[in-house]
């Protein structure tokens, strides 16, 4: 860990001092004295996202998406995360409504491909990983003030060969404001209403003897003050911008709405949960006739008959989430040429994530006979007394099919209790510690980002740039309530000492003199003492690190003649120099490494590596016509980048754009993209270790298994086991990760082809039509484990090979050690394809009437066409479109909508807006009748400026309080599910509500 970051710390010295040696060769060229000369008719430069080629407008030869701030304003969304959620294009899967698997981050992704190939910028440049914890790290939004975007631009498809690494799916690009004059305030209250109505979700929820919400509830409640601040400075040289921001959002959950106030099947039609229960579960997962499952009621076994825990109501349905932010941007110009700036961003935030209480997990297999809390009638049920004649017949016949009697002898040693005094009985033991509360984890990250740079004119065609840039993420993690599985072991082992008194084992051999006994075979009977012993803090800190240094010059060459004869306009060219280092540690504590935290389902690995890549890239805008009959411009941009990973990979990627415009109000553009993302840190260097995924049933499991014995047989499964196998009641399997430090970077080709239609006769309508076509190969990933079975148990001996079934009970998901409990293996590496097709539209129209105002109309349509994925290129295609669930995962609605309407009424100080938000309907891949019906939602807000200083604004978001397509227990924590629904992509609270006040000075 020290070289890592004696490196990093190393690579800042040494990019710092080239910046200073940039900086004092670029003040000792003699500059020509007619480049100091400006003219007040010169156009406003711009630099669009997707190229680094100045133009003179905001036309963009790849589709391209842009919110600015009033429509940051008029939605009035704290997050920024679920202001970008709303376009068609984008997703955030990772935000405050994930409890379980919770990072404390925020993320967003293009196309449903993944967060870690979306590229995100601040004014051009690339953000740092997001958090060392969990995933692949991607970029924190958390980190973005939202109340500073000037305005964000989303290019969609490849853009490797202007940004590097990550930019597959595309670009999100935040423009800041980072030179303001003036002193703007800003503060926002918000909160959450809704109204629980849905009837049948109710009968659900009572039919179980289950609580409900109140009628009405209002919570979530949200706060945001923001402070921007500005001037110039040397008479207009120089500007710094500073701000600071505060934002807090109170937690919600599950309980306050009746669509989660139970955790739902599979077909969303009654309530489910986990069979670790108060009662607790005492049973030996075994076949007749010797099969037992009790719980506890007094002192007394009795039949469990089913009895789940309803874990659902004490989750966190929204996080609560604090965060402090601020910082400055500063420019300066040293001469008339050479500029200077500064960006400098803090930020700390701190969500916390709630679940449900912890327990013993069946992390026991045996219990001792002689335990003195088990009474007479306790024990009598373990003995062989209790089974029937007819009983006492079958386990006969089976003994009698055993090859000896020793068998028979062993056998019947786990079967049956048969003495108090040193005898063990085969027996796990799963009971919920409902007396500690629920767990919860305390996440904090504390943010770093410094930029220093210098650009300007070199003489009169020649410009340049160049900066280094340094991020650092510090995290740090709390983990409270779970319980040690060690001492879980050692609280149920009690045994009486000399002077009669119940202790624990552990006390009596010296091996553990702080061990309480856990009595958890009486109601009632638990108490503060025995729940401090078993209580396991967990601690974990870490950080991610950035450097960038980047040095480009850039020409427009018609001063060399470089001009097509055809046209009038110069070669556009970019050169330049791009180094990155990326490292990251991650360092969990000794309960975290060793898997002693019950309910973490296994142990949490550290983390601690790094790599570096250096690359050359540029690129080139050729205008080929301009000016000519039904040719009115034709231009063509080229791009190229070669990227040297310390990993030893090289990667090329490039792109190709075409826009031609047979006239002023027509422009057809296309483009083909080479994009490539190389593997984080975490896919590099995770060492391997258990987690969890979701799965509705193992097809091998229960007492009709889905699969033939032979199928099952290649599993793993032995013929004794086969119908005797236990489902997960949570729906959850144990599953093998960890790195792969010789992946190959990924890659992706991108087509899109485009038209842009002004009318003549309404120049005030515009319309944009794009259709796409990525494909992604040798994807970073693992194969779904689900997959793994179902291929092995189709006859992929390969396949077979990662199904790790315990050896005892053929399941796949009691215990959390590697060597003995049932698992599938799943590490990273080069496996998948996916491919998406799709169109993308864009129309935007105003027109005034003059009683009324201004009517602006924007609307924004995403429709998919093809969304097929492949585990394996040789794998058989599954169709992911319109569907959810299985291997298909996360929600890909093929229809998705928004459009708003705005108007700037004739009462000059009063905008009002409208926004009606739309996504398609979708099933589910595995055959589930759960369908996610079509959601419509309608937004309200407005804009009234009291004077020239002072506005208020206000709205309502999902008006009419719609409920969020319910899909049960398929909406699991693996796929960004929480509260039988997907936060992600729909309004999962119900109505949201925001007033806020802007003071201008």
């Amino acid at each position: 860990m020290d070289d890592v970051q004696s490196t990093l710390k190393w690579r800042g010295g040494v990019k710092s001092s080239v910046l200073l040696v940039c900086a004092s060769l670029l003040f000792s060229f003699g500059l020509p004295s007619q480049a100091q000369e400006t003219t007040d008719e010169e156009l406003e430069e711009l630099i669009v996202t997707g190229s680094r080629v100045i133009r003179n407008d905001m036309d963009s030869s790849g589709p391209l998406v842009q919110i600015d701030s009033e429509e940051i304003e008029l939605q009035g969304t704290v997050r920024v995360e679920d202001m970008l959620r709303n376009l068609p294009q984008v997703w955030s899967k990772q935000n405050t409504g994930q409890s379980n698997g919770a990072t404390g981050t925020a993320s967003v992704e293009l196309r449903n491909l993944g967060s870690v190939r979306t590229l995100v910028l601040m004014n051009g440049r690339r953000m740092p990983a997001g958090s060392p914890i969990g995933g692949g790290s991607p970029v924190d939004i958390n980190q973005i003030p939202g109340n500073l975007i000037d305005r964000v631009e989303i290019l969609t498809g490849g853009a490797s060969a202007t940004y590097g690494s990550d930019a597959v799916a595309g670009v999100i690009n935040f423009i800041m404001k980072d030179w303001y004059e003036g002193i703007d305030f800003d503060l926002q209250q918000s909160a959450y209403s809704h109204n629980n109505s849905d009837g049948s979700m109710q009968d659900i929820v009572t039919a179980s003897g289950f609580e409900l919400p109140d009628d009405n509830v209002t919570d979530g409640q949200m706060t945001q003050a923001s402070l921007l601040m500005g001037g110039n400075i040397d008479d207009g040289r120089g500007n710094i911008t500073v701000y600071a921001t505060y934002r807090d959002i109170k937690a919600v959950r599950q309980a306050s709405r009746d669509y989660s106030a139970c955790a739902l099947n599979n077909n969303a039609d009654a309530c489910w949960g986990s069979s670790t229960i108060p009662d607790g579960r005492f049973t030996n997962f075994a076949g007749p006739p010797i099969n037992f499952d009790y719980k506890v009621e007094g002192t007394q076994f009795v039949p469990r008959a089913g009895t789940l825990f309803n874990y659902g109501p004490l989750n966190y349905f929204q996080r609560p989430d604090e965060r402090y932010a601020f910082g400055a941007f500063g420019k300066y110009s040293v001469s008339d040429l050479s500029e200077v700036y500064i960006e400098l961003m803090f930020m700390d935030d701190r969500s916390v994530s709630q679940i449900a209480p912890s327990g013993a997990f069946f992390v026991t297999s045996s219990l001792s006979c002689a335990n003195p809390f088990l009474s007479d009638q306790q024990y009598s049920l373990l003995t062989q007394d209790r089974l029937s004649p007819e009983q006492q017949t079958e386990l006969q016949d089976f003994l009698d099919g055993l090859p000896s009697d020793a068998a028979r002898e062993g056998y019947l040693d786990g079967a049956f209790c048969q003495n108090r005094e040193d005898d063990f009985i085969n027996m796990y033991i799963g009971r919920r510690n409902i007396e500690g509360g629920p767990r919860r984890q305390d996440l904090r990250h504390t943010n770093f980002r410094v930029v220093a740079g210098m650009q300007g004119d070199i003489n009169d065609i020649w410009r340049y740039d160049t900066y280094v840039q340094r991020s650092v993420v510090s995290m740090v993690n709390t983990y409270q309530n779970d319980l040690g599985t060690t001492k879980i072991r050692r609280a149920l082992d009690a045994v009486s000492d000399a002077n009669g008194n119940t202790v624990c084992r552990s006390v009596l051999d010296g091996t553990d003199t702080n061990c309480v006994p856990w009595n958890i075979f009486e109601s009632g009977a638990v108490d503060q003492n025995m729940i401090d012993y078993l209580v396991l803090p967990l601690f974990a800190r870490g950080t991610t690190e950035q450097e960038v240094f980047m040095a480009y010059v850039a020409a427009n060459l018609i001063e060399y003649d470089w001009v097509l004869p055809s046209s009038s306009r110069g070669v556009d060219v970019v050169i330049g120099f791009e180094s990155r280092s990326e490292g990251m540690t991650f360092d969990p504590d000794e309960g975290y490494r060793n898997g002693e935290g019950a309910g973490q389902g296994g142990a949490t690995n550290p983390v601690a590596g790094e790599y570096d890549v250096s690359e050359l890239f540029l690129e080139s805008v050729i205008p080929i016509a301009e000016g000519r009959d039904l040719m009115e411009e034709l231009d063509l941009e080229a791009g190229y980048r070669f990227s040297d990973y310390s990993t030893g990979h090289t990667t090329h990627t490039w792109g190709l754009r075409l826009s031609y415009s047979p006239n002023y109000d027509l422009r057809f553009r296309g483009s083909i993209q080479r994009a490539v993302r190389a593997a984080n840190v975490r896919e590099l260097f995770t060492p391997q270790g258990f987690n969890l995924f979701d799965m509705d049933a193992d097809p091998c499991g229960g007492t009709t298994p889905a699969r033939s014995l032979a199928d099952c047989q290649r599993s793993g499964v032995t013929a004794s086991q086969y119908g005797n196998i236990q489902h997960s009641p949570a729906g959850q399997y144990n599953f093998l990760q960890g790195g792969n430090p010789d992946v190959s970077p990924e890659e992706s080709d991108t087509l899109t082809a485009g038209v842009v239609w002004t009318p003549p006769n309404l120049s005030n309508l515009s319309l944009a039509v794009d259709v796409y076509n990525v494909r992604i190969e040798q994807g970073i990933s693992i194969l779904t484990p689900e997959f793994i079975l179902n291929e092995c148990l189709d006859g992929d001996d390969n396949q077979c090979r990662l199904v790790k079934r315990s050896s005892a009970r053929g399941d796949l998901w009691i215990g959390s050690e590697v060597d003995s409990s049932g698992h599938i293996v799943a590490l990273n590496d080069n496996l998948a394809v996916e491919e998406i097709t799709g169109l993308d539209a864009i129309i935007d129209y105003s027109f005034t009437i003059d009683s009324v105002g201004t009517f602006d109309i924007h609307n924004v349509f995403g429709m998919l066409t093809q969304f097929d994925t492949q585990e394996l290129a040789s794998a058989p295609v599954e169709d992911c479109l319109g569907v959810w669930g299985g291997v298909c995962g996360y929600p890909v609605p093929n229809l998705r909508n928004n459009l708003r309407v705005t108007v700037a009424t004739v009462y000059e100080p009063l905008v009002v807006s409208a926004m009606w938000r739309f996504t398609g309907e979708m099933d589910h891949q595995g055959g589930s009748p759960v369908t996610l019906d079509a959601v419509h939602y309608l937004d309200v807000s407005g804009i009234y400026t009291i004077d020239e200083r002072t506005s208020v604004r206000a709205g309502m978001n999902n008006l009419l309080d719609v409920d969020p397509p319910i899909a049960g227990n398929g909406a699991g924590p693996s796929i960004s599910g929480n509260g039988n629904v997907f936060p992600g992509s729909y309004d999962a609270l119900g109505r949201y509500w925001f007033v806020a006040l802007q003071v201008n000075m």
